[in-house]
Formats: C-alpha cells, sequence, structure tokens
C-alpha cells in the first residue's frame, strides 16, 4: 500500500496518523459551541418568513416603523361572581405597570348603583364576551411596548396579586410557546436517542461500534448547533427540528465507513484498515449525500422564508456531518478497534431471500397496480387539506398557553381582528370608512381615532371649532381661542387669525396635545383640578395615538365575525381594498410609496396560500430535478434514475393521501419540507438497490441478482429508514406546535411508506424494467486492455480471463473452471455443470429461462 499511494489515500493517511491533532480541534470546537448556541437568535413568528412583496410582509414592516404597539394579555378568571369580576378589575387596573383592563362598563357592577348612560346598553351576546358561564376576561394593556420587559415584570405582579383565584393568563410576552417546544424537544431528544441507540445495537455486528457512531454525531450535532449563529436568525422549526433531523439523514454516513472498516479490519492491521476503508468511504458517502443535500436545497428556491432557513440550516447539518464522518470518526476507530474486535456478536438482522422470491414471482403483477396506486395517489393527495395558520390545526398534545387559549376560545368566542392602514389623517375619510364597515354584516367592531369618542360625543381626531373644545375640554372660551390663536401663530396659519379664530377649525387630538404643551411651558394657567382632568385625558390621549396614529399613516382595528381562515374570509379581505383603496386615491397619486395596507393572521394566511401555489411547483420541479441529474452521472442510464424517482413520487403522493382521506388539515409547510426530504434522502433506500442490481446483473441472472440485491441492501434500509421514521414519528407526536408536527407525522410515514415501496414494489419494477434499464444507458464503452502479470499481483476492477495462483481478497465474480478456496466471508456456489459453455453463453441461458 504504501508504494501505491493515491492523493486520497495520502489524505486518509495524514488524518488517521494525526488523529490527536483532529481530536484537539473538535475539543475547542465543542468547547466554543458550549457557548455559542446561547448567541443564536430564534424567530417565533412565522410571518417573519413572508416575501418581501407581500401586504401581510410589507404591512407589518409598515407598522413596525409608524406605530408602537403595547404589551397585551387576556386575562380569564374562572368560577367568580360578577361583583366579584368587578373587584378583580379593579385590582388588575391597580397593578403597577398596567395601562388598563378592557371588561363590562360600571353599570353592570351590582354594587356601583349606576344606570347605564345613553347609548352604553350591551347586548347579552356582548356582555358574553366578557363575562360567561361564571367565568370573567379582561383585556389587560400594559403602559410599555410589548418588547420591553416591564411588560413580564408587570404581568408577574399581577399573577401574584390574583394567585388565590382560578387564573389563566394568555399572551404574547415572553415567548411563552417556544420555551414549551424547548422543553418538548429535550424530551424528544432524549427518545429519539434511545431507540438510535437501541436500533444500532440491533442492527451491528459489534457493541463497540456504536460508541464510536454516537460520538461522532454527537459531536457534529453540538458543533451545528453552536455554529447556527453564523445564520444571523433562524426560525424555531429549524431550531427545534435541525438536531433530530441531522441525526436521522446522516447517521448512514458514519455506518458505511463503519462497515468498510470492519471488512478491511478482516486482513489489515487497525491503521491500514481504517485508511483503506476511508478512502474508499469518501467517494461513496459523498455521492450519497449528493441527493439528500440536492434535495435539501431546493428548498431554497421557495419564495417563503422559512424554507430558505430550514434548507440551509439542514444543509450545513449534513456538511459538518460528513466532515465529522471524515475527520473524527477515523480516530475514533483506531481509538475503539479493540473493543471492536473483542465485541462481536451474531448479527441480529436475517436475511431475507423470501422478498426476492416474491419480487421474482410478482414481477408482471405488481408493477402495473403500483402505476394503478400511483395515479390514485396523484389525485387525492392533490385534495390534501392544507392550512396556513394555526387555528384549523390540530396537534396530539397541547402546551399550556394552548389549552389557556383553547378556555378563552371555548368560553368567550373566538376573536379575528385584522389592521387597515390608510395613508391619511383626514377626518371625515377615516369617519367616512369606519361608518361604512361598521355597517357590513362581516364586522363586529371598529376601533379608530375617527370613531373614538373623546368626550361630549365628539370624537378623537374630530376638527373642532374654539367654542365646541372649551365645551368638551370644559375651558373657558376666551382660554379657549387663545389656544386657537397661540395654535395658528405657531403654524404660521395667520390667516385664520385675521378671518376669524372662531370658525378655526382643528383636530381634537391636534389642540389639545398643543394645548397640554402650552401649560407645561406655562402660557396657559389652570386650576389645580382642570389640570389633572387635562393630564389624564392626555395619557389616553398619547396612548391612542401611539397605537394607531403614525407619521405617515392612520391605522383602524377591525374585530371580524368571520373565522381567520376560509374562503369566505379571504373574498371579504380583498373586498375591503376595493371598498377602501378608491377613497384615498388622491394621498396615493401623489406620493406612489403610499398605499392602503390591511394585515393581520387572516391576511397573513391569505398570503401564504398564494405563495404555497408557486413553491409547491418550484421545490417539486428543482428537487426532482437535482436528484435526477445526479442519478444519471450515477447510473449512466436513463431508464434507471426514472424508476427509481417513479417508486419515491409514488411514496410522497400515497403520503400525503392520508390527510385527505382522514380529513386532517396538514400545515402546508409540511408538505414541501417532507417532499423534498423524501425526493433527497428516501431515495437512498432506492439507489442501493438500484445500484446493487446493476452491478448484480453484470454476473447474475436476473432472479438470482434481486434476491442477492434485497439481502445486501436490507440491513442499509432497516437502519437508516427505522431511525428517520421513528424520528419523524416521535417528532410528530410529542410536540405542541402544529408546523412541527405535521412535519414529524409525515416525515415518519413518509419514510415507511418509502421502505416498504423500495423493498416490495421497486425490486419487481427493476426486473420489469430490465431490458429498458441496459438499452437506456449511454456510458462510453472503455477500450478493453490485455495485461499479463507474474509474481504478486493487486487486481481491482472488472475483468474477464485466467488466474492461476493463490488469492486473497473479496470477490465478485463468476467462475468457470475449478476453485479452491477457504471461505473467509460470504458464499461460493456452483451454478452449473462445465458442459462446454463459457461465461457469457450460461448467463444468456439463464435470461431465457
Amino acid at each position: 500500500m504504501e508504494n501505491h499511494k493515491s492523493p486520497l489515500v495520502t489524505i486518509c493517511s495524514f488524518i488517521v496518523d494525526k488523529r490527536n491533532l483532529f481530536f484537539l480541534i473538535y475539543s475547542i470546537l465543542m468547547i466554543f459551541s458550549f457557548f455559542s448556541q446561547n448567541w443564536v437568535s430564534v424567530e417565533n413568528d412565522l410571518s417573519a418568513y413572508l416575501s418581501n412583496d407581500t401586504e401581510t410582509r410589507q404591512a407589518m414592516d409598515l407598522m413596525e416603523k409608524e406605530y408602537t404597539t403595547f404589551g397585551s394579555a387576556k386575562v380569564m378568571v374562572s368560577n367568580i361572581s360578577l361583583r366579584e369580576a368587578f373587584t378583580v378589575c379593579d385590582t388588575i387596573r391597580e397593578t403597577p405597570g398596567v395601562y388598563e383592563a378592557g371588561f363590562l362598563p360600571e353599570y353592570l357592577n351590582p354594587a356601583s348603583g349606576e344606570v347605564a348612560k345613553e347609548g352604553e346598553e350591551l347586548t347579552i351576546d356582548e356582555i358574553r364576551e366578557h363575562y360567561n358561564d361564571s367565568s370573567a376576561l379582561f383585556e389587560v394593556v400594559f403602559k410599555y411596548p410589548q418588547e420591553d420587559d416591564r411588560c413580564l415584570d408587570s404581568l408577574n405582579s399581577l399573577k401574584e396579586k390574583l394567585s388565590s383565584y382560578d387564573l389563566h393568563v394568555s399572551t404574547t410576552l415572553g415567548d411563552v410557546q417556544a420555551e414549551a417546544i424547548e422543553e418538548e424537544m429535550k424530551v424528544i431528544i432524549v427518545i429519539v436517542a434511545a431507540v438510535v441507540i437501541l436500533v444500532l445495537i440491533l442492527t451491528s455486528e459489534t457493541f463497540g461500534e456504536v460508541p464510536v457512531l454516537l460520538l461522532t454525531f454527537v459531536c457534529a450535532a453540538f458543533i451545528n448547533k453552536g455554529t447556527n449563529y453564523m445564520m444571523g436568525t433562524i426560525s424555531f422549526v429549524s431550531n427545534s427540528v435541525a438536531i433530530v433531523l441531522q441525526l436521522a439523514l446522516s447517521i448512514d454516513y458514519a455506518i458505511i465507513f463503519c462497515n468498510h472498516f470492519k471488512e478491511q479490519r478482516q486482513y489489515y492491521d487497525t491503521r491500514d484498515a481504517v485508511i483503506i476503508s476511508l478512502s474508499h468511504s469518501i467517494p461513496e458517502i459523498s455521492s450519497s449525500s449528493l441527493t439528500t443535500v440536492s434535495g435539501l436545497l431546493a428548498l431554497l428556491f421557495m419564495g417563503y422564508g422559512l424554507g430558505r432557513d430550514l434548507g440551509l440550516t439542514l444543509t450545513k447539518s449534513i456538511i459538518i456531518s460528513l466532515l465529522a464522518v471524515f475527520t473524527l470518526m477515523p480516530g475514533l476507530l483506531v481509538l475503539f478497534s479493540d473493543i471492536m474486535m473483542k465485541t462481536k456478536h451474531k448479527n441480529l438482522v436475517p436475511k431475507i431471500p423470501f422478498v426476492g422470491k416474491f419480487a421474482y414471482a410478482t414481477k408482471a403483477f405488481i408493477p402495473p397496480v403500483f402505476l394503478v396506486v400511483i395515479l390514485a395517489g396523484y389525485f387525492i393527495s392533490s385534495k390534501c387539506p392544507y392550512v396556513y395558520g394555526y387555528s384549523n390545526l390540530k396537534t396530539p398534545i397541547r402546551s399550556a398557553s394552548q389549552i389557556t387559549e383553547d378556555m378563552i376560545r371555548d368560553t368567550f368566542g373566538s376573536s379575528n381582528m385584522i389592521a387597515i392602514n390608510v395613508p391619511s389623517h383626514d377626518y371625515y375619510k377615516l369617519s367616512r370608512i369606519a361608518n361604512s364597515l361598521e355597517a357590513m354584516p362581516e364586522v363586529k367592531s371598529v376601533t379608530s381615532l375617527a370613531n373614538t369618542e373623546a368626550k361630549g360625543g365628539y370624537m378623537v381626531s374630530q376638527p373642532l371649532t374654539p367654542r365646541q373644545f372649551s365645551e368638551m375640554a370644559d375651558l373657558d372660551y376666551d382660554v379657549a381661542a387663545m389656544v386657537y390663536s397661540m395654535y395658528a401663530s405657531d403654524k404660521a396659519e395667520y390667516g385664520h387669525i385675521i378671518g376669524g379664530i372662531d370658525k378655526y377649525r382643528i383636530p381634537f387630538l391636534d389642540i389639545f396635545m398643543f394645548l397640554h404643551d402650552k401649560i407645561d411651558e406655562g402660557y396657559v394657567e389652570l386650576s389645580e383640578k382642570e389640570r389633572a382632568d387635562i393630564d389624564d385625558t392626555f395619557d389616553k390621549i398619547i396612548m391612542g395615538k401611539k397605537q394607531l396614529r403614525g407619521e405617515n399613516y392612520e391605522r383602524m382595528l377591525v374585530y371580524l365575525n368571520l373565522p381567520e381562515e376560509s374562503g369566505e374570509t379571504f373574498t371579504f379581505l380583498k373586498g375591503l381594498h376595493r371598498e377602501i383603496d378608491p377613497v384615498f386615491e388622491e394621498e396615493m397619486d401623489n406620493n406612489p410609496e403610499l398605499n392602503v395596507y390591511i394585515v393581520g393572521e387572516s391576511t397573513s394566511e391569505m398570503d401564504l396560500g398564494a405563495q404555497f401555489e408557486t413553491d409547491n411547483v418550484v421545490v417539486s420541479v428543482v428537487s426532482l430535478l437535482f436528484v435526477l441529474v445526479i442519478l444519471l452521472f450515477t447510473f449512466q442510464s436513463v431508464g434507471m434514475p426514472i424508476l427509481l424517482i417513479m417508486v419515491i413520487e409514488g411514496s410522497i403522493f400515497i403520503n400525503f393521501s392520508f390527510p385527505a382521506i382522514m380529513k386532517e388539515n396538514i400545515f402546508f409547510i409540511s408538505y414541501l419540507i417532507v417532499s423534498s426530504i423524501q425526493m433527497g434522502a428516501n431515495i437512498d433506500y432506492a439507489i442501493v438497490i438500484g445500484s446493487r442490481y446493476d452491478e448484480n446483473r453484470k454476473t447474475m441472472g436476473r432472479k438470482e441478482a434481486i434476491i442477492e440485491t434485497i439481502n445486501f441492501a436490507f440491513p442499509t434500509i432497516i437502519t437508516s429508514g427505522s431511525i428517520l421514521a421513528i424520528a419523524g414519528t416521535v417528532i410528530g407526536f410529542l410536540t405542541s406546535d402544529g408546523a412541527i408536527a405535521g412535519i414529524g407525522q409525515c416525515l415518519g410515514r413518509g419514510t415507511l411508506l418509502s421502505m416498504l415501496l423500495v423493498l416490495f414494489v421497486l425490486p419487481q419494477i427493476l426486473l420489469l424494467g430490465d431490458k429498458i434499464i441496459a438499452m437506456t444507458k449511454f456510458s462510453v464503452a472503455r477500450p478493453i486492455r490485455a495485461r499479463a502479470e507474474s509474481g504478486i499481483i493487486r487486481v481491482d476492477g472488472r475483468i474477464h480471463g485466467h488466474i492461476d495462483g493463490q488469492i486473497l481478497g473479496t470477490v465478485h465474480g463468476i467462475v468457470r473452471g475449478d476453485v479452491r478456496a477457504s471461505i473467509i466471508s460470504g458464499d461460493i456456489q456452483k451454478l452449473a455443470d462445465n458442459e462446454g459453455q463459457n461465461i457469457e453463453e450460461y448467463l444468456e441461458h439463464e435470461e431465457n429461462e
């Protein structure tokens, strides 16, 4: 070996001989990753991954710049009377940091003795939105922006005050659901790790190889998690499932290398065995990983950013796993070699020749039946009930926050709010829109500065004369007129002063804030009581303005009587633009950058649905083309790739027929991600069988070739496939997040289907398409070279001729003549008596038979 080193063998020798250096490097990387994993920024909002050209994304960016969104929470207190509910409401309002607690008007308090004012009366249904079935619901708004930690401090203080009650809190503060998912994933990782260890023990040939495989993977997984910070921000989906999918998708690589080592260790010492096996494994594993990586890279072509996020994260994990197998695992094999030799045990994976015999017997029956199943699967899967939000999803388990949300929805009904952002502060236009919306049967209520009463029947943004303002603010008319004159002077609108200030109209919001500033500056003097009233009103006005009025836009909050996700809801949203856009046509014509933006959970789901129609086609076509090109170069045949892809594509169709048949909603991203993984990773099982059968057909008849092929491929398929299927299933049934659960369930079911089809359908298709595979090969025939050597000779490759002498090695071929040899592994089988036929004539006779 030393005299005939190839460049690859030289590299492998360096890796093995410098193994302590690599141990040091990986130790440093592990320590670094221990700290850097805490630097990873996780995005918990799926709508953040919408493409920039969607209305929802544009509206979210606009609202972040234009308005302040204050922290909020829904507080439900069960098993209390109406009188107690008002007491609780007072307690909440007195909590430091709480701005307001939305509840029923005071006249409904049995202890108040108040009567309803004109127009204040609520209907029974409106009362039940806040008090129903001995439960009260308080809509709490905090004084601070939602990203301010003081909101959480105030919420915790509120919980402490109400600890004696049956309390349930629903809020987006503090990423409660993300914390729940993190805890669930810890349990999932432990279960999957236990399953992996069990599968490896059952499918291994020596107990000593299990720690080698586990140490390699643990290092790769830890380093991958520690380098996620380099991507800036990753989604909670990628952060949650990457480690499990990394294990399931890349464990094959370590197993392939380990199997090569055990084979070479029979003939060489540990060092040489590792070097030879590594030189054989690098090209084989690299080729195997190409299909997996290509399937994941197809996700990068999605318009929806979550696909790119998950595709990059998993692709990085595969690359890191490859590097760990090629650079860390050789040293571990040297370290554990003696233990591996001492802990050999009987292989528990049985041979399954009956499957090969069944395939040969049903080669004319199964393929046409499968074709019918594929067509039916395609038709049924096209009816799969995809959803684009969480409101219509059911998960096997529910987190504490989800249980609270379910209780609130079941007791008080659901709430579907959208925000309409219009490029104007014109009171009359906004008032017109608000009144028009309130008249629609689909609308429950509208909140805006144009329809929110300030006092005395006047709205917050309504233009008022000095006399109207003096009446509403309880100011002397002369003081009001003076303030108006100061405002006109400040704005350089002197014409109003000359022409008569009494007809000057200024929006209440603007003149009131101007008045407050002048009071602070000492220009206007008021009594202590008047000043207290002004300050109290100012606090409320400023909170409303920050939430509803920006520099260029005004926001209207519209509560709908429609579900978050339905055809009726989407139709209504599209119609809103036809209703609203013409009103602000002048503003949009004057400034092309201005537009009307509508945003909410419903618009997000509508945009995701439109995005899915494009992404579905793009991902399916790109992943298929990537895999097809790789298979064309691998098999140098047109027929073989088409047959392999047909089987995996069939498994995808069948997989996504289940939700349609069972009428179970599935989150749309589950299909895009799982179909890419199936096409990229599950096809490896088909490649193992296809390549082995192709190789066996050079020396065997069809029946013997397919039996040997399945016996050879079964351990690899059952090991890798069972790990991926179990990992997916565990994720699917032990998480409360709809997107993650959908990915896990579909991946587990899809992998199991792929395994079954590869073992019980693909062999028949290969047998039936044998001639098609041969006829569609396009490899260029190499010139045949005749060689004759004497002495100690190494033979690598397919040869045809005579060998006379002692032989040591692994042989796959047919000999015509006499064989006398000790069988170290494998078997020698007599196929026929020597009747004067050459090998080619024998194989042709077997084929005809």
